[in-house]
């Protein structure tokens, strides 16, 4: 995937994403109310032709630079588009998504379907990987499954958006040399020979046991305090330390590991000797955080820098010294 490379549009066959795009980029206009505009039926067509768009992907996709990342979104539509108005359009710019569209948000039915028509239309140039809420554990608690229920008055919807989940990708490599994941490292991955185990998982994948590779790759988080591996205070997979983050990448010759899944005060932080990289893109997160929400931006010269979002509060000006916007270019160390 690179920004010369030719946008390659796949045309589902019982779908009309243009049609399907005008509709959600119109959410919030007057008569333009989302279950009086969009079928289940439509959404559930929709569904199927994505599910079959994830199964032709390796379960760890592998792309060239110049990519933007994005961490976790959680149902908060308007920040996705200011994403991208700050950065660019698909296929303009070519984006990795680490996971967790859905949730918490008030939006979560748009934004993943926002994301899906984006993926039918430029397969090549936008890349969706599974979040720990992209499985039945998760969002048949938090919001997603209340919200298809409340909305469409049938569970037939959750099970579809299910089995499409259970197709999509765990992980993805950057230039060979920045592996990207919603949530850790496991020490499955750390004693394995190659990569390549990556792309061992069968599909459909079901909720993944604990403990797995799988699920550490959903759920796993850094901790300073931790050497090795140890147990998740979550309840589940585990925590790692900075000597897991150092031996992973020596030993797969990886400069860095992108990964979500916690929410941080700046949008990114950085983790063993900026080794690894903590992503959230999510700003003032369930209208109860003031964070700000970062995307992480690769160049071809494998560069990275950040774009940072920070919170947009009605009627509150932003400090004088505080744009909306903010671009954070690191020295090239990678």
């Amino acid at each position: 995937m690179s920004k010369e490379q030719v946008s390659v549009a796949f045309t589902p066959t019982r779908v009309n994403i243009d049609k399907y795009l005008e509709r959600l980029m119109n959410i919030g206009k007057l008569g333009t109310g989302f279950t009086s505009t969009i079928e289940e039926s439509e959404i559930s067509d929709l569904v199927g032709e994505c599910l079959q768009s994830f199964q032709r992907q390796p379960m760890m996709i592998e792309c060239a630079p110049p990519v933007t990342i994005v961490g976790d979104i959680h149902g908060q539509f308007g920040d996705v588009m200011r994403i991208f108005n700050n950065v660019g359009f698909p296929p303009d710019v070519n984006y990795l998504f680490l996971g967790d569209y859905i949730d918490r948000g008030q939006f979560s039915i748009e934004t993943i379907l926002l994301l899906m028509c984006i993926k039918m239309k430029y397969a090549e140039n936008f890349i969706l990987l599974r979040g720990n809420h992209e499985t039945k554990l998760i969002n048949r608690i938090y919001g997603f499954y209340d919200d298809l229920n409340k909305r469409f008055g049938t569970p037939r919807l959750y099970e579809d958006f299910t089995k499409m989940f259970e197709m999509m990708p765990l992980t993805a490599l950057v230039g060979k040399r920045i592996l990207c994941m919603h949530g850790g490292l496991s020490a499955d991955l750390m004693n394995a020979p190659k990569l390549d185990i990556l792309n061992t998982f069968a599909r459909p994948l079901h909720d993944p046991p604990n403990p797995s590779l799988a699920i550490d790759i959903l759920w796993a988080d850094p901790d300073v305090n931790t050497k090795g591996f140890k147990a998740n205070i979550r309840g589940c997979s585990c925590t790692f330390g900075p000597d897991v983050v150092a031996q992973t990448c020596d030993k797969f010759g990886l400069d860095l590991i992108v990964r979500a899944h916690q929410v941080v005060q700046d949008g990114y932080e950085f983790f063993a000797n900026r080794k690894l990289v903590t992503l959230f893109s999510a700003p003032h997160y369930c209208g109860q955080f003031d964070n700000a929400a970062a995307v992480m931006q690769v160049n071809p010269n494998m560069v990275c820098s950040f774009k940072i979002l920070r919170p947009e509060f009605p009627g509150r000006a932003a400090p004088s010294h505080q744009k909306s916007a903010t671009t954070i270019l690191l020295p090239p160390t990678i």
